[in-house]
């Protein structure tokens, strides 16, 4: 279930998707669509291994970044950490988009970052 919460309409937003792993299930590397049979990679490249509180994902080259929590806000130590990492890996970190997450606490969903 991919959701986002849309400010213009004030209201979540959601679409139901299919996910299937690339390799087996023990590599964080699937393919997944939202829209009919196009599917897009979703590759973790760093997660919460103690709590999956949080995750970073890409697609299948370096134009697509995804920070994604369970709860509205990270710590600072925790993003600079996932940034850190993605800039090692060679993503252009300073064309992040930081979704403002004010007021979202008490709305249910997750909070991203691309």
């Amino acid at each position: 279930m991919n959701r986002g919460f849309d400010p213009k309409l004030n209201r979540w937003k959601e679409v139901e998707g299919r996910a299937y792993f690339v390799s087996g299930p023990d590599l964080g590397r699937l393919k997944v669509s939202f829209f009919g049979p196009f599917y897009g990679g979703y590759n973790i490249i760093g997660i919460d291994e103690r709590d999956y509180s949080y995750v970073l994902i890409c697609g299948n080259s370096r134009s697509y970044l995804w920070i994604l929590a369970r709860q509205p806000e990270l710590s600072e130590t925790v993003m600079a950490s996932l940034t850190a990492k993605a800039k090692a890996l060679g993503f252009d970190t300073g064309a992040l988009i930081y979704v403002q997450q004010k007021n979202m606490a008490t709305k249910q969903g997750a909070a991203d970052v691309k």
